[in-house]
């Protein structure tokens, strides 16, 4: 069936089938997007064999955290096969997809899962309208702790089928890269012969979307609400309290101090320092990733006001008339601007994860 449409295809230049297999310019991005250049080391590969790999390819490419996909031959009994020896049936060759991903960003079982939900498990060298032992299913991997998780996530599968499932679940023997115009065929070829259902592309793009961040902007109204008039006034209207009559100047204790309106950290009290200018003054912040600096010629003088970098607040100013030793920088903070956490709290309120940071050097 796929070898009669690779001929109409390329002499019809076949449109028909265009909703079905999705939209190429945004199926290029999405490629894009997740063919971003990783350290290797984060980087690991699995094998699908899942009916056509032209359908099977252009699926593993909508999920984020796939990160690189190669459509070829696995499995079979000779070197470098070419397409029309793997259809005669007598390479042995299975049409397969190797599929790039990145263990931080998605997890090798929802892959698995993903991936059954384009075949039919219980169908012996056939899916959808192509038959032939090419067309098996089948997940093959290259080391034992990947085979170990495959085996015991398609064995938890296989109890939702009421016949024997019967993919593949082996090591991968080798793998031989197919034609190049087999390569990306549906980016290329969007009218192009698809054996998955149109929508499971969609469903693939939504199957594991970006964690929602851990803390977040609040809306104004809802601050005003939460924060006290002079907090607010000097988060959202960039006002300066009074020096020397704020909560957290003469704050020695161990601890963070947090964004008062979203509650991300900012700043440890091992950088916390007497400056004697009547605000709370730190070296620096926890990182620079979770501030922002802008020039500020407001009242007459010339400046570089600090905001959180999540919660868009106004914190302070940063000066250069800090400790030598500490670097150099005076962070000048409004303690209206934020809230501290002792460190007998820390854990208890979800901030385990800093109280390294108060360890002495």
């Amino acid at each position: 069936m796929k070898s009669i449409l690779i001929l109409l295809a390329v002499v019809l230049g076949i449109a028909v089938f265009a909703r079905s297999c999705g939209d190429s310019k945004k199926s290029s991005e999405i490629k894009k997007e997740n063919e971003t250049i990783m350290d290797s080391k984060n980087v690991k590969e699995v094998y699908f064999a899942g009916g056509c790999f032209w359908g099977t390819e252009h699926f593993f490419q909508q999920i984020r955290g796939v990160v690189g996909t190669e459509v070829g031959y696995a499995n079979g009994n000779k070197t470098n096969p070419t397409y029309e020896e793997v259809v005669s049936h007598t390479t042995g060759f299975a049409e397969t997809v190797k599929v790039k991903y990145d263990p931080e960003q998605v997890d090798l079982k929802l892959l698995i899962d993903l991936y059954f939900k384009t075949i039919d498990p219980t169908s012996l060298n056939q899916q959808g309208n192509d038959r032939g032992d090419q067309y098996r299913t089948g997940i093959y991997s290259t080391d034992k702790a990947t085979e170990a998780i495959v085996k015991e996530e398609v064995q938890k599968l296989a109890k939702n089928y009421s016949k024997p499932v019967v993919v593949e679940t082996i090591p991968l023997k080798n793998f031989y890269r197919a034609e190049d115009y087999h390569q990306d065929y549906l980016d290329k070829n969007p009218g192009g012969y698809c054996h998955i259902e149109p929508g499971l592309f969609e469903m693939a793009k939504n199957a594991n979307p970006l964690p929602k961040a851990k803390y977040q902007k609040q809306d104004k109204k809802v601050l005003k609400e939460k924060l006290t008039a002079e907090q607010y006034r000097v988060t959202q209207e960039n006002a300066t309290e009074m020096p020397y009559q704020n909560e957290y100047d003469k704050e020695f204790r161990e601890g963070i101090y947090v964004d008062i309106t979203t509650g991300e950290p900012l700043f440890v009290s091992t950088d916390k320092f007497e400056s004697g200018c009547g605000w709370p003054s730190f070296s620096k912040p926890i990182t620079k990733n979770v501030i922002d600096e802008k020039l500020d010629r407001s009242a007459g003088m010339t400046r570089v006001e600090v905001r959180s970098k999540t919660g868009d607040a106004h914190l302070g100013h940063v000066f250069t008339d800090g400790p030598k030793d500490k670097g150099g920088l005076r962070y000048c903070i409004n303690s209206a601007s934020l809230k501290f956490i002792p460190k007998a709290e820390m854990e208890k309120k979800g901030y385990a994860e800093y109280l390294p940071l108060l360890e002495k050097k």
